[in-house]
């Protein structure tokens, strides 16, 4: 698809960068970054002031008319429009931790005029999709009408965390010309803030510290991936629990273990130190009995 590298895809490369920038890094950041916790009130601002002023769609997702596409659409409160209910009142929200600085948290607000039938993805799932990425102008800046399979690992913090709250459809048909039509799917919207979107590494022609939206409709999951395809899937090397794939480097070698082919570093392969029986259950051997599975233990084997 068209652009979607480009702006919604968010690579390890950035999280690299925008971790480990140091004073005399005069090639890889020139501008000077502003305080995280600080944007993040700054944000929440902006963002609350769109969704204060501004409404969407909901009388046609209320009654929806023949042929209605499902689709998001903003407009201002004002002229004939100044009834409409704003969407400050519309939205859920919860609390997101920012991927650098963990300590600084986001208000991450979302729009949910349909949830979905099917299953909800979680952040290390592939999603089959259709998007459009808009700024707080309503300007819009990529879009993707056909659907398209995406990685909630590789996108930005907020796009995977509005996607977890949602569900997929819960049937399809394939109609005769091979393409098919989804029943029931998921429809939303997220606002993305600055410290959750790209901060200082946006795409060309976007600016930096930018709030974002994007607004989608979700078809289908596809669970249980196994990213580096080391034999145990990439939810079970999120080992702190916090939903978040990339700060989970057991080695150090600033490669996370999800897309780590050995993960402790020792030289043998990760899938070398696992047990993986004929239904494909997945077990952990402790040889030393120390407590770490080996696959997670540099001391085993003695090297």
């Amino acid at each position: 698809m068209k652009g979607m590298h480009k702006f919604l895809v968010f690579s390890l490369i950035s999280l690299v960068i925008l971790g480990s920038c140091k004073e005399d890094d005069d090639v890889v950041q020139k501008i000077p970054e502003r305080d995280r916790a600080e944007e993040a009130e700054a944000a929440k601002v902006e963002i609350e002031t769109f969704l204060e002023t501004h409404f969407y769609n909901y009388e046609d997702f209320q009654n929806p008319p023949a042929g209605f596409d499902y689709k998001i659409v903003f407009d201002t409160i004002a002229g004939d429009n100044a009834d409409k209910t704003p969407l400050i009142e519309q939205v859920d929200s919860k609390q997101v931790f920012d991927r650098i600085e963990p300590e600084v948290s986001y208000t991450l607000y979302y729009l949910n005029p349909v949830q979905g039938e099917g299953e909800s993805p979680i952040f290390a799932d592939k999603t089959f999709l259709s998007y459009k990425g808009q700024f707080l102008d309503r300007t819009t800046f990529d879009v993707s009408e056909t659907p398209v399979t995406l990685d909630l690992t590789q996108v930005v913090a907020g796009f995977q965390e509005g996607m977890v709250e949602f569900n997929a459809a819960k049937t399809f048909n394939e109609n005769p010309d091979g393409t098919l039509t989804f029943e029931e799917f998921g429809v939303g919207a997220v606002f993305v803030p600055s410290g959750l979107g790209y901060w200082l590494s946006s795409p060309p022609g976007m600016p930096i510290y930018s709030q974002l939206i994007f607004s989608f409709r979700l078809y289908d999951v596809i669970p249980d991936v196994d990213h580096d395809q080391d034999g145990i899937l990439s939810r079970i090397e999120d080992l702190n629990d916090n939903g978040y794939l990339y700060d989970d480097d057991t080695d150090g070698n600033g490669i996370p273990n999800f897309i780590d082919a050995d993960d402790d570093g020792d030289g043998v392969d990760t899938i070398d130190e696992i047990e993986i029986d004929e239904e494909g259950n997945v077990t952990f051997p402790d040889s030393n009995l120390n407590g770490t599975p080996d696959y997670l233990d540099p001391t085993y084997p003695d090297n």
